[in-house]
């Protein structure tokens, strides 16, 4: 298993505005085509504005599949391309769970 997290860092006071077009028109793609979402978060303490997803994936081939079919979609594409004018810099990890996680 990995665990990819993706961490948004988004214009000044853009959160909201992020999490309303991601309910309204990509929310239902995402959580249906990604399978295990782990969580959609965003930051309230440390580096601000910024929105955090965590996927489990069971192996990079799984992961592949899953966001190459997300990609694929229109619809998908259509919120993409409302929410990218927001997000100023994007980091991702894959990482892999300890042994002794309980996610695994």
């Amino acid at each position: 298993m990995i665990v990819e997290e993706r961490i948004y860092t988004l214009q000044p006071g853009k959160v909201a505005d992020y999490f309303r077009i991601e309910a309204e028109h990509g929310a239902d793609i995402y959580l249906k085509t990604m399978g295990r979402v782990v969580g959609i978060f965003a930051t309230e303490v440390g580096t601000l504005n910024q929105v955090v997803h965590m996927v489990a994936f069971d192996d990079l081939a799984d992961r592949t599949r899953r966001r190459t079919a997300l990609r694929a979609d229109p619809a998908w594409e259509a919120y993409a391309r409302q929410v990218r004018p927001m997000i100023v810099h994007q980091e991702n990890r894959l990482m892999v769970p300890a042994p002794f996680s309980p996610l695994r």
